[in-house]
């Protein structure tokens, strides 16, 4: 197996041809100081180390049925947003990894992130296996989106924006812009904010977007306009091939998270889009990922990881031609224990990483 610095290295100079050199070298130093972090956040910023490696780890994982899957699933890669009647939805909200795989990877790495989170102690990782695989059976019975209105009060509870968060997110944008503010924005990202925005021609002010971990690297800039009393904001994002695909089927070059984000069983962003290989999304206290800082993603417990094995699988049948009788055969034929095995392989193997690479050993 290749060793992680050169992995990072092979990845790095990719990520460059891809994008025709435009690389943010700040933000490339970022995620290498998010990779030392913890193994958490390891797992994090590098989605491409996974691909890579998870079948030589875990061979027994790649005959299972194949759907169009997130890739870079993990318990910070779910959030919240408004769709088209206003409602307020939980669920995955990033989808940049987006290719064909074997369904079980995704469970895999969701689980793996679970074992490795700093959130988790207290939770055994057989507890949240099961809590995850019951709520991922459930979605392939019962697909659909988590909409926190009528129903799902418990979940709204936890990821409702309270007053000082609100204040917290405009104090960020005010920061980002002040920060930024002599940066030159390229007329290819001008154009997609402008095209993104909720009317044409707004007096628009730019500021580079500094979020994630496994983008980083890519240009992101966001647009502030006034409109109609009040701030919007648009984000703008570059996009190359997913990290699946480079390892495992380099001539599909296809980028495919707009058609998951847009799945039969979802209640989708109406402000997610993707022109070319960019993508916009509005950003609002109410549209946005829950991460590690966020006291939503303290409180994770079993019940919140059986929501997110359901809206797994919801996402997992998105697409026509899924197959969820194949996928109950091929869960139902795995051995008992076979996800905490597997995602504690896997949580070793990114350990072992880690440390390699810099991290301190725990």
């Amino acid at each position: 197996m290749t060793s992680i610095r050169r992995s990072t290295r092979h990845y790095e100079d990719w990520l460059g041809q891809q994008l025709h050199g435009d690389v943010v070298g700040k933000d490339l130093k970022r995620k290498h100081e998010k990779m030392r972090d913890s193994p958490f956040a390891f797992l994090r910023a590098t989605y491409w180390r996974w691909a890579e490696t998870v079948l030589e780890i875990c061979p027994e994982l790649a005959q299972a049925p194949h759907v169009l899957a997130v890739g870079d699933i993990h318990l910070e890669n779910f959030g919240t947003w408004r769709d088209a009647d206003g409602r307020l939805v939980w669920g995955v909200n990033d989808f940049d990894e987006a290719a064909a795989m074997p369904y079980v990877l995704d469970v895999v790495r969701l689980a793996t992130s679970a074992a490795l989170a700093h959130t988790r102690r207290g939770m055994r990782a057989a507890d949240s296996c099961e809590a995850l695989l019951a709520g991922y059976r459930k979605g392939l019975k019962c697909p659909g989106p988590i909409v926190l209105e009528r129903n799902n009060r418990w979940l709204r509870k936890l990821v409702v924006v309270r007053e000082g968060e609100r204040k917290d997110f405009w104090k960020d944008i005010d920061e980002d812009l002040e920060a930024t503010k002599d940066e030159t924005v390229s007329a290819r990202y001008r154009k997609a904010v402008a095209d993104a925005m909720p009317a044409p021609a707004l007096q628009t002010r730019f500021a580079r977007r500094i979020a994630g971990a496994g983008s980083l690297g890519r240009p992101r800039w966001m647009g502030i306009a006034a409109w109609r009393g009040a701030p919007v904001i648009r984000e703008v994002k570059a996009l190359v091939m997913s990290a699946w695909n480079r390892a495992h089927n380099p001539d599909v070059t296809a980028i495919r998270c707009a058609e998951v984000a847009g799945g039969r069983h979802r209640a989708p962003d109406p402000w997610y889009a993707v022109t070319g290989a960019i993508v916009a999304r509005r950003l609002s206290p109410n549209n946005r990922k829950i991460e590690a800082d966020d006291p939503a993603f303290l409180s994770i417990s079993t019940k919140v990881i059986k929501a997110m094995g359901r809206e797994l699988a919801s996402v997992h049948l998105g697409q026509a031609g899924s197959r969820p009788k194949a996928i109950k055969a091929d869960l139902d034929r795995r051995p008992r224990g076979w996800l905490v095995a597997a995602s504690q392989q896997m949580a070793d193997a990114i350990t072992r990483d880690y440390e390699a690479f810099g991290g301190r050993r725990a």
